[in-house]
């Protein structure tokens, strides 16, 4: 898959929603997080490492999953910045609440945008 950067148009995606292959999801952080690829690179490593130890391809699907929902979220600018905002006021919250109530922000734009890559 080729991914060209594009600009927003209105609150549309920067890019259309990669195929959930680990080539595409990769094409598609360098364009919308690049600054994420490090990461992805560790955890596509560490999955396929835990799916020869273990035998089973669920490692792979659990990485392919959350690495879709995050590209889901940077795909949006709006849901990125609120997503960010969020974790970053839950780090730093001194009130236990605040940062519940943060984090809990954060989880629920994250399983938005799972729910959207699942198609649900």
């Amino acid at each position: 898959m080729s991914v060209e950067h594009a600009e927003p148009t209105a609150d549309g995606p920067l890019i259309p929603r990669p195929e959930r292959t680990p080539a595409a999801l990769r094409a598609a952080c360098a364009v919308v997080a690049p600054q994420l690829l490090p990461a992805y690179d560790q955890a596509k490593d560490q999955a396929l490492a835990e799916a020869v130890e273990l035998g089973s391809l669920g490692p792979v699907h659990a990485y392919l999953a959350h690495w879709a929902a995050l590209i889901e979220i940077e795909r949006h600018p709006a849901s990125a910045k609120a997503y960010h905002r969020a974790e970053y006021l839950a780090q730093i919250a001194t009130d236990p609440d605040e940062a519940r109530e943060q984090s809990a922000a954060a989880a629920a734009i994250y399983r938005d945008a799972a729910r959207a890559v699942r198609g649900e």
